[in-house]
């Protein structure tokens, strides 16, 4: 199998090629931002950007891929409010282009679209988890880019009938993830106290609840929806229950060697997307009998390893 991932050296590329390595008989190409630097062993790499249709034409009809997974673009939810002309670009814009070159280059891969459960937005009083027929309500400039790129890949299914499905991402986590996601950034600063270079750790409002589920349960749900995905369907892809940020640091600073100082620092200022999402995974389930592997405190251990790692490397 031929797969080219868009986005192959971010957090979740990258844990999509170690699994697709492991499992073994498929030659992998990445896609990147020209002037990166960033490679990921194992992948041929190629530049270009979303926006330069006719280079992405170019590559497609070299490459000939058998699966597309794309998950290129901007992906800051709070930068988006201060900068949504390039998320839109990105999300939007550069999701169209891509589209546009596959069908000029004449090759028909499956494509997996990646998206986001918080194009839901905030759940209504008393309303059941999101499940696919959600209504749209998506309450920030980045939220709101992935949803209408969501929908144009549903467009595109239907015409030109390109080959794609969609998967709803809600919270995923694990090591190599950057601090700029608060579970990352919790345990970068408990691995920092544990080696003395820090006295305590800051955080933000705690009281946010999240579905949470590892990154290397995610990229299995991705390959499964490439084999057995419909055309044109979209499914969410996480655990079915949240926790609390105040429980998930709890469960961390549990995990560490010394004693952890906890400052909480809400910032009034700061714009948030949905404080509570539940989802509702059922069709994913369903559809290609996925269920997660890692429980919660497992992974928080893998993530609070791998940051103790890069604490003893400075």
């Amino acid at each position: 199998m031929r797969i080219l991932i868009t986005g192959a050296t971010g957090f979740v590329g990258g844990h999509l090629v170690d699994h697709l390595r492991a499992v073994g008989g498929h030659n992998l190409f990445g896609l990147g931002r020209l002037g990166s630097e960033s490679r990921v062993p194992g992948v041929e790499h190629h530049a270009a950007e979303l926006a330069d249709t006719p280079r992405l034409e170019e590559i497609l009809r070299a490459i000939r891929p058998d699966w597309l997974i794309h998950l290129a673009g901007y992906a800051n939810t709070g930068r988006s409010f201060r900068e949504p002309g390039p998320c839109w670009a990105d999300n939007l814009d550069g999701t169209r282009s891509l589209y546009s070159a596959i069908e000029s280059s004449g090759s028909r891969p499956r494509i997996l679209f990646v998206s986001t459960g918080l194009i839901y937005g905030d759940p209504l009083p008393g309303a059941p988890p999101f499940d696919e027929r959600a209504e749209l309500r998506p309450g920030s400039p980045y939220a709101a880019s992935k949803a209408a790129a969501d929908l144009l890949s549903y467009q595109q299914s239907r015409h030109p009938g390109l080959d794609i499905v969609r998967v709803r991402l809600f919270n995923q986590i694990g090591p190599r993830q950057s601090p700029d996601y608060a579970v990352a950034n919790f345990a970068r600063q408990i691995a920092a106290v544990e080696a003395g270079q820090l006295d305590r750790i800051e955080t933000g409002d705690l009281s946010a609840e999240r579905d949470l589920t590892d990154i290397r349960d995610i990229v299995v749900a991705f390959r499964m929806l490439l084999e057995r995905g419909i055309a044109g369907e979209a499914y969410n892809a996480g655990r079915g229950r949240t926790w609390s940020m105040r429980d998930v640091l709890h469960r961390l600073v549990a995990l560490a060697n010394v004693r952890v100082d906890v400052v909480e620092k809400p910032d009034p200022n700061r714009k948030a997307d949905a404080a509570v999402t539940r989802v509702d995974a059922r069709k994913l389930v369903e559809a290609t009998g996925w269920r997660p592997r890692f429980e919660l405190d497992d992974t928080l251990r893998d993530i609070l390893d791998w940051w103790r790692a890069e604490a003893r490397a400075i």
